[in-house]
């Protein structure tokens, strides 16, 4: 009976699983051409969520670099995990330097469309595999566009146009590369930090994206962009 009891759970966990999987794969396969109307971290934002969904074709190629020279320089190479930088996070956390994100801008875009924010073990292993999974389906073009529409660039503020039109005033569209360096200073910790008023600090992390920028090369995105 005990046996048979068992087997019973066993089977509901299953079939929950099976259909969470094929829920999860049929989501993947709409947004991979359907703008995301929503996302987790919008959903459980304390804040009114502002959006406005962008071509990523529509926007100046300093967008796209500045935001993979702030967070993600590997991002045309990896495959979703970036393994050097996880070594390298786990080693300064074996050092005593706490754990740190490590996390890729797929990894980042998984996060924010299916998960929560917070730092554990747990999280970051269903992130890993659900990047792995994005890379698969959509391709680099089109993670870096959901990316650069969902991500938060202050308090409720989601995605570049609807940043861009609150802090500059304009559209996506007609930000300079300097403007493009500012708004990705503000994805680590965004509801604390304005582009218009930033700490010195943050200046100074301006002037290395904007570096970062000139050194990756205008063409660094292209095989990306125009794919």
């Amino acid at each position: 009976m005990a046996k048979k009891k068992k087997s019973s759970v066993l089977g509901k966990i299953w079939y929950v699983l099976w259909r969470l999987l094929l829920l999860m794969t049929l989501t993947l396969l709409l947004f991979r051409f359907v703008p995301l109307p929503t996302s987790a971290f919008m959903l459980q934002s304390p804040y009114p969520v502002t959006q406005k969904w962008i071509s990523i074709d529509k926007l100046p190629s300093s967008m796209s670099l500045a935001v993979v020279a702030s967070e993600d320089q590997r991002f045309p190479i990896h495959y979703g995990v970036d393994f050097a930088a996880i070594v390298d996070a786990l080693e300064q956390y074996d050092d005593g330097d706490g754990l740190r994100g490590a996390s890729t801008i797929t990894q980042q875009t998984a996060k924010n469309i299916f998960l929560w924010s917070g730092r554990s073990f747990i999280r970051k292993g269903l992130e890993a595999g659900l990047a792995i999974s994005l890379e698969a389906a959509w391709g680099k073009k089109r993670i870096l566009e959901v990316y650069l529409n969902i991500a938060e660039f202050g308090k409720g503020i989601y995605g570049v146009e609807a940043a861009s039109q609150h802090y500059f005033g304009r559209s996506a569209t007609q930000l300079s590369a300097h403007q493009a360096a500012q708004l990705a200073v503000l994805l680590p910790s965004p509801r604390t930090r304005d582009p218009r008023n930033l700490t010195a600090k943050l200046s100074q992390r301006v002037v290395w994206v904007e570096r970062q920028m000139r050194q990756l090369g205008a063409g660094y995105l292209k095989p990306i962009i125009e794919n």
